[in-house]
């Protein structure tokens, strides 16, 4: 038998066996460890379903389960990011009132598809991002009650919105702009809000400098012609229908090219080449092969410095008119033969013209020369004698580089556009022209009214700063402000519309010729 000596445990036997019980201890408790309890944020309180928050800087990250309903007032924020409630799906009714919430993302709701009532009230909100509702799709009750909502574009979705909804929304009002100020946003309709605008992108560049550009259909094709001095030539390009641009399609040799005047007549192509060094020419498209010949030279003791030309048609025949800046040369009218084009009448002499603009006011054609040296001259057709006579004279505006006519509403408008001083806007009223509205303009050797759909802009080029785009408003009869286009001493413009595009070509003496698109731009889509 074992003595009781020998029955003793050895120490270290005791402490094995202790730490063995320890750890099979801890495991135990380890799987049987319950998650923590997310604690009530320290800016709230809480009761089983809800929590009510004061002062609290930012949404709070964690509530305890089962919040189905929470309020927020006095918060410290003023902007509610995206997803911001999103760790709480089983929000049911969620307040944020009499804070001073000023902007909310498009996605703040994001993830909340049991939330039925939703109060924004007085906070200091002017817009709503579109589709801020989009993914609520059972809210019954919506509260925006003590915001400064400002009626615009921005707001045009929820005045949609709310005409569709099944969404009980309290009446709200108008903060601005003056025109809605004080009306009930639910009297609005879509229509109330002209959110259609423009822009105009650059489209495509050309890498040269130009001073005159003309657009012409022939064939079935869209071209643009450019008279580029420096590279001496009448270039032509083609609109791809295929690559949507301007490819390059012939050259017209034209040393000192000032200007290149298309005219289609019986399906026939001619063109008018203007040079200040070597004579002027009118060339001839023939197709087999295709090239330009040379068929006439425009009398060089009558057109010595041209700097414009004009085509028109009177009693269906076709004349062409060539602006003369020289101090001996006299700006010249050519008529249409089965041949050619032939001198027809020399205007008034040593005027030193830089424009002609042709124009039928009530029936009756007329010419208008702008000139360097005195107002501009306006001549009348006379239809027995088969001549321009002398009419009238634009007093009071001098320096004149162009003189261009537009028409809004069957009523007659010029724009006279110089070179130092404030550019002018004349309406015809019968007897006589009537100013009534001046356009900064200094610098100016080019100006282009001209309508995209119901929209009549002008554009003033500008030599010393950005050329600028106004838009006709019908509610004053004036020009606005409409846009600021970075072009170097621009000289010509047309616009081409093709393939459902709206392109504003842009002749450039000192930079690179460009190609703007007219773009239309939804601002209530923002």
């Amino acid at each position: 038998m074992l003595d009781a000596g020998s029955r003793r445990v050895p120490e270290w036997l005791r402490l094995l066996a202790g730490l063995s019980l320890l750890l099979c201890l801890v495991g135990e408790t380890g799987a049987k460890r319950v998650p923590k309890i997310p604690r009530c944020p320290v800016t709230c309180s809480c009761t089983k379903d809800s929590a009510f928050c004061v002062d609290t800087k930012a949404i709070p990250k964690s509530f305890p389960p089962g919040i189905i309903s929470l309020t927020m007032v006095n918060a410290a924020f003023t902007t509610i990011p995206e997803g911001a409630f999103s760790h709480l799906h089983l929000l049911q009714f969620l307040f944020v009132e009499n804070n001073d919430v000023q902007a909310l993302s498009k996605h703040t709701f994001r993830g909340l598809k049991s939330l039925t009532h939703l109060s924004l009230s007085n906070n200091n909100l002017q817009f709503l991002p579109r589709e801020l509702f989009k993914y609520l799709d059972i809210l019954t009750d919506l509260d925006l009650r003590g915001n400064s909502f400002r009626c615009d574009c921005k707001i045009k979705w929820l005045v949609d919105w709310m005409e569709k909804t099944n969404t009980s929304v309290p009446a709200i009002y108008c903060a601005s702009p003056f025109e809605f100020q004080g009306r009930r946003i639910h009297d609005l309709t879509p229509r109330d809000f002209n959110c259609i605008s423009a822009d105009f992108a650059v489209y495509e560049t050309f890498p040269f400098q130009s001073v005159s550009v003309e657009s012409y259909e022939f064939n079935n094709n869209q071209f643009v012609a450019f008279a580029q001095p420096d590279t001496g030539f009448c270039t032509l390009f083609v609109w791809d229908h295929v690559e949507m641009v301007f490819r390059m399609y012939h050259n017209i040799t034209a040393r000192s090219a000032v200007y290149c005047k298309p005219v289609v007549i019986n399906n026939t192509l001619y063109m008018v080449v203007a040079q200040l060094f070597g004579g002027s020419h009118i060339y001839k498209w023939e197709e087999d092969p295709q090239r330009f010949v040379k068929i006439q030279d425009i009398d060089t003791t009558r057109v010595r410095k041209p700097n414009f030309v004009e085509t028109f048609q009177l009693d269906d025949e076709w004349y062409f008119a060539v602006a003369d800046s020289s101090k001996a040369g006299s700006t010249s009218i050519y008529r249409w033969n089965s041949n050619g084009f032939y001198s027809h009448q020399s205007l008034h002499p040593w005027h030193r013209d830089t424009h002609v603009e042709f124009l039928d006011v009530e029936g009756k054609q007329r010419l208008i020369l702008s000139s360097a040296s005195q107002p501009p001259v306006v001549y009348q057709w006379n239809r027995s004698l088969r001549q321009f006579a002398f009419h009238s004279q634009i007093t009071e505006t001098f320096d004149v580089q162009m003189v261009k006519h537009f028409w809004v509403r069957n009523v007659l408008y010029l724009c006279l556009t110089r070179f130092i001083g404030d550019s002018k806007i004349l309406r015809w009223e019968g007897q006589r022209y009537v100013e009534i509205q001046t356009l900064p303009s200094r610098g100016s050797m080019a100006v282009y009214p001209f309508t995209v759909g119901p929209r009549q802009y002008l554009l003033l080029g500008s030599d010393f700063s950005f050329s600028r785009v106004y838009l006709w408003d019908d509610l004053t009869q004036r020009f606005q402000p409409f846009q600021e286009l970075n072009m170097r001493a621009p000289r010509a413009f047309s616009l081409v519309s093709v393939d459902n595009k709206d392109m504003l070509l842009a002749a450039s003496f000192k930079g690179n010729t460009l190609a703007y698109q007219h773009l239309i731009v939804d601002l209530s889509a923002k």
